[in-house]
């Protein structure tokens, strides 16, 4: 199985509120949307993040808009106002889990469509 990059397959969207911070993943198609649902569990989310995120994470299917959406708790620092983060904000975090490496089908490396050069393996 091909290993790529989930900014090859999906984009995402993140924000915070308070202490928790958001992530949501929107694949560029069916296909894609199950290998990420099959490989990005919120046990594989905490452990990218690391220390960042200090509480659960919690997962939501939208199999409608092929879209998981992941709930990081503890994630800020105490939150904007009490973080000493140099970046106390969620807003990051979309970028950050796109960096993510998965396995994937060779016809979903195949059709990744926001992928630009042969990953090395």
């Amino acid at each position: 199985m091909p290993r790529i990059q989930l900014r090859d397959l999906c984009g995402a969207r993140s924000g915070d509120k308070g202490d928790i911070s958001d992530v949501s993943l929107f694949a560029d198609d069916a296909a894609a949307y199950e290998a990420i649902r099959a490989e990005v569990t919120a046990e594989r989310v905490r452990e990218h993040f690391g220390t960042l995120v200090q509480g659960p994470v919690e997962r939501y299917e939208a199999p409608n808009v092929w879209a998981l959406k992941f709930v990081l708790h503890d994630a800020l620092g105490g939150g904007a106002p009490r973080s000493l983060r140099a970046d106390n904000l969620g807003k990051t975090f979309g970028a950050n889990l796109l960096r993510l490496w998965i396995d994937v089908p060779d016809d979903v490396a195949a059709g990744a469509g926001r992928r630009k050069a042969p990953v090395p393996r």
